[in-house]
């Protein structure tokens, strides 16, 4: 594709004009959208279904600019459960979002702001010292991280209106409007 055709592609991403890709590029970011997708409905059902899970280990061991917050979390119960709740089933929704590409850019969006709010409860930088284990020696740089700007691409680059659910709302809102 032109560079100048992919510039004013990138200028109607905000109408219902849907951009252009090739059939590699709308592949990969299919399969991308659908993995993040999975991952993020299989850690929503494995806190659902464990009625032993709470996040108040993960927000106690908070030490960054956010710590007091997280802390307060944890200290008030009520706040606690919310939190819980709320966290799993963002997961699922978030997870099935991508996974069948319905509100997709919501759902990319959404969960590009958990994982930021993952990562800044429990950064990975030099000096703070967590109890539980990590999977690797991380310095800045960690799956949430990553994750959180796969999910940004995903934002931008929206694949649900050609491969999803999102085709179909938008078929029926473009017939709505016709008639």
């Amino acid at each position: 594709m032109k560079v100048r055709e992919h510039m004013l592609n990138l200028k109607n991403m905000n109408t219902l004009t849907p951009p252009v890709y090739t059939k590699l590029q709308l592949s990969a970011l299919v399969i991308l959208r659908v993995l993040i997708g999975w991952h993020f409905l299989y850690e929503g059902f494995v806190k659902l279904l464990n009625e032993n899970w709470t996040s108040a280990g993960f927000l106690s061991e908070s030490k960054w600019i956010f710590a007091p917050v997280f802390n307060f979390i944890v200290t008030h119960p009520a706040i606690l459960r919310f939190v819980d709740l709320a966290n799993t089933w963002g997961l699922i929704f978030i997870g099935l979002g991508l996974i069948v590409g319905c509100f997709a850019r919501l759902a990319s969006f959404s969960g590009a702001i958990l994982l930021l709010m993952y990562y800044v409860a429990n950064p990975p930088f030099i000096g703070f010292k967590y109890t539980a284990p990590s999977e690797g020696s991380y310095i800045i740089v960690n799956k949430n991280l990553i994750e959180m700007f796969a999910l940004i691409v995903l934002t931008l680059f929206p694949t649900a209106i050609y491969v999803g659910m999102d085709r179909l709302i938008a078929a029926y809102r473009k017939n709505k409007t016709a008639a």
